[in-house]
């Protein structure tokens, strides 16, 4: 194929894998549009049988660490269903929603007491240290856009959660995350980065992320209604955006602790996503505060590894990674509020600063 013809065909193949991965964001999006549950499944449920269906935005950026390196911002949407009966035949999940179950039958839990399914949509960024440099910085981490859609799904028992999620979308410079972050600089005055040219090349990417958390009881301090707890968690993910092996534990301390398992938003089921069994909207300001830790083993992050099929700028990244967060999240009534400061290890060899970032959340229960 000659020069002319090649870039002819670059932008239709570049333009039909977008069309791909939007239409399917759009799938994803549509499959929780209806979070309020239709009016079928309000009639035929009384209030000790369903949990309200919860929207969640979160924004993170490494700003607000005074930072803009690494991961540098991002921005997710996630729609949480009430909790269903099952996957395929519950009235609660819009049509759309039960046939795209009945083909993901094999990654669902099954055996449980409570159950929901969360449908994700967002975008991450991520840069090197240097914003002036048009030049591939050899020994800096690649420019990287993400464009990400998910369905998960979380089962309870007690003081026990299994959550699964299935990721699909593209990373490259069909994400637009050159684009976003120019947009985002222009609104604060922040200088752009100059060296997007060099980015990762557009890949399709999968993942499987699995994790499993327990929630053991909460304690008394004094007489006036503080107390704390404990939420353990270990899993892993599989596929080529990331592939690793992770634990961690998370503490809280607050007033009316809410029933879930955790406030670490970057985490499966941390988001206000899990099963609730206390169905009632608390009435009210309810406060906690969290410190949580993660600790990985990395086999594969494609924003440090690189291209998996193609020749790409990549470093050596270190295998064991730590991260700790410390943050506040407050309620009320349907309302909830919570943002946090993540503090991460080197993530590579040569990197300058370890990376932090903040995360702001907004959840709406209706």
């Amino acid at each position: 194929m000659d020069a002319a013809a090649d870039s002819v065909c670059r932008p239709r193949g570049r333009r039909s894998l977008l069309a791909f991965v939007t239409g399917w964001a759009l799938l994803a999006a549509g499959a929780a549009a209806q979070a309020a549950p239709p009016r079928t499944c309000t009639e035929a449920s009384t209030i000790s049988e369903r949990s309200p269906p919860v929207i969640n935005v979160r924004i993170d950026n490494d700003l607000f660490a005074r930072q803009d390196q690494g991961y540098s911002s991002g921005i997710l949407v996630s729609l949480v269903s009430p909790n269903l009966k099952d996957y395929t035949e519950d009235d609660c999940l819009p049509a759309l929603a039960r046939w795209i179950n009945r083909h993901l039958a094999r990654i669902q839990p099954s055996g449980f007491d409570q159950q929901n399914m969360v449908v994700k949509v967002g975008q991450g960024i991520f840069t090197p240290t240097d914003p002036e440099r048009r030049d591939l910085i050899l020994d800096d981490r690649p420019y990287a856009g993400a464009l990400l859609a998910s369905f998960g799904y979380n089962a309870r028992k007690g003081d026990r959660l299994r959550s699964t999620q299935l990721i699909f979308g593209l990373v490259g410079p069909d994400a637009y995350a050159k684009q976003s972050q120019d947009f985002i600089h222009r609104l604060i005055g922040s200088k752009r980065f100059h060296g997007w040219d060099n980015q990762l090349r557009n890949e399709p990417v999968i993942n499987l992320v699995h994790e499993r958390s327990r929630r053991y009881a909460e304690h008394a301090i004094g007489d006036r209604g503080l107390r704390w707890d404990v939420i353990n968690h270990w899993g892993g993910a599989i596929g080529n955006f990331q592939t690793h092996a992770n634990a961690g534990s998370e503490i809280r301390l607050g007033f009316r602790l809410p029933d879930d398992f955790g406030s670490s938003p970057v985490r499966p089921a941390g988001d206000n996503t899990a099963p609730n069994e206390s169905y009632r909207v608390r009435q009210g300001w309810t406060w906690h505060a969290f410190l949580a830790t993660d600790a990985r083993w990395v086999l594969r992050d494609i924003t440090l590894d690189g291209n998996t099929f193609r020749d790409s700028h990549s470093v050596d990244k270190k295998p064991f990674v730590g991260e700790a967060a410390i943050g506040m999240a407050v309620t009320y009534d349907r309302w909830k509020f919570a943002f946090a400061r993540y503090y991460r290890t080197r993530e590579f060899d040569g990197q300058r600063s370890r990376p932090s970032f903040g995360s702001f959340t907004i959840s709406r229960a209706f």
